[in-house]
């Protein structure tokens, strides 16, 4: 046969979603062309108007009907229905050719409905991944064109001074409201699948900024960015006339970075303002150290994987205590995330770490509770 494609019927339209021609350049048929249902072989092989093998189309007075079949020619044609696992009619699994042909048989067809069943598997399974996609975006969407607060919201956990037991900073952190509840990395990881990635962060650090407003001096405001909304430039906008001594910057190292002397540039930017960096979750992901290497952070904060049993863990203590010396000989201070217990923080204090986070310091809540924990 000359040519071979998958067909879907919609709204009244054959529309070619596969096909495949002897002569790409030239195929009397594309992906995405579509026609009226009414004047096609498909939609009368399914009603039963046509036969499914058709030897010689000029021998077939109903086809002879159809204009198709001298525009194109059709000479031999087989079509069978494409249907999904439910019974559902996608549309059709066809294929023809211009000059007649007489040694087609059932044997053939079967050979074409075979390959219908095998691509209605992933025709159902494109199907699934476009209705999660279409859902995911009108989640995401809903999430950015929120004006209310009522899909997502931020909280705010206090940063501790380990010196002094007073709160030095607060970190912002994006909730979303939407039921059935998923947490914040899974909203993050979906819109950045679709492409809305920096957008919701980037409107999460907006949110953020409010907060700035009811913060007594000189506590500094912690948000969460990646690189890719680094290197956008949209921090750049936002931070216009904002008080930029007073915002730092954590900088995720789970996604790699491939493009460290962009993101340096566009830090740097920012850091004449005035914006301090930390290099958050150190210790988990692709590759923390190099990220604190590259990037020379003013903050490197432990991840909670690294804070959890420290005060039992030796090897947990030794690596906490080697990063606490390169803090020291780089200008960089430790920040301990996740210390949940009176022994965590007293041995994280005993490691000399500079501050720290964690719910016996405060759970992510209030403005106005972050800014008045002790240790």
């Amino acid at each position: 046969m000359d040519v071979g494609f998958i067909s879907e019927f919609v709204d009244g339209e054959r529309v070619f979603r596969h096909v495949d021609v002897d002569d790409p350049g030239s195929g009397p048929v594309r992906v995405g062309d579509g026609d009226p249902l009414e004047d096609t072989y498909c939609q009368r092989v399914v009603d039963g108007r046509l036969p499914e093998l058709i030897h010689d189309a000029q021998n077939v007075a109903a086809a002879v009907a159809l204009s198709v079949t001298s525009e194109l020619p059709v000479g031999a044609h087989i079509s069978v229905p494409l249907r999904l696992a439910d019974g559902r009619l996608y549309g059709t699994f066809c294929c023809f050719s211009s000059a007649a042909d007489s040694s087609l048989s059932a044997r053939d067809v079967d050979i074409v409905r075979m390959f219908a069943d095998v691509a209605a598997r992933y025709v159902a399974e494109d199907l699934r991944r476009n209705a999660e996609r279409s859902a995911a975006q009108d989640r995401v969407t809903a999430a950015l064109d929120d004006e209310s607060g009522t899909v997502m919201e931020m909280v705010y956990q206090p940063i501790v001074d380990l010196s002094s037991g007073d709160v030095c900073g607060v970190e912002a952190l994006a909730r979303f409201r939407s039921e059935p509840y998923r947490s914040p990395d899974v909203w993050f990881s979906e819109a950045a699948s679709i492409g809305r990635g920096v957008d919701l962060e980037v409107t999460a650090v907006r949110l953020a900024l409010t907060a700035l407003a009811g913060l007594p001096e000189p506590l500094y405001l912690s948000v969460n960015v990646s690189a890719e909304t680094v290197v956008s430039a949209q921090l750049d906008r936002i931070f216009t006339g904002v008080d930029a001594t007073r915002i730092v910057l954590e900088v995720t190292e789970h996604a790699v970075v491939d493009d460290y002397d962009g993101l340096t540039e566009a830090l740097g930017a920012l850091q004449a303002r005035g914006v301090r960096l930390a290099v958050d979750d150190a210790g988990a992901g692709y590759a923390s150290l190099r990220h604190i290497l590259m990037l020379n952070p003013h903050f490197i904060k432990l991840d909670m994987s690294i804070t959890r049993d420290i005060d039992s863990d030796v090897a947990r203590a030794a690596l906490a205590a080697a990063l606490v010396h390169f803090g020291h000989r780089t200008g960089s201070r430790l920040i301990a995330e996740g210390v949940e217990t009176a022994s965590e923080l007293e041995a994280v204090k005993a490691l000399g770490v500079h501050a720290a986070q964690g719910y016996i310091l405060g759970r992510p809540g209030l403005l106005a509770d972050a800014v008045t924990a002790r240790a």
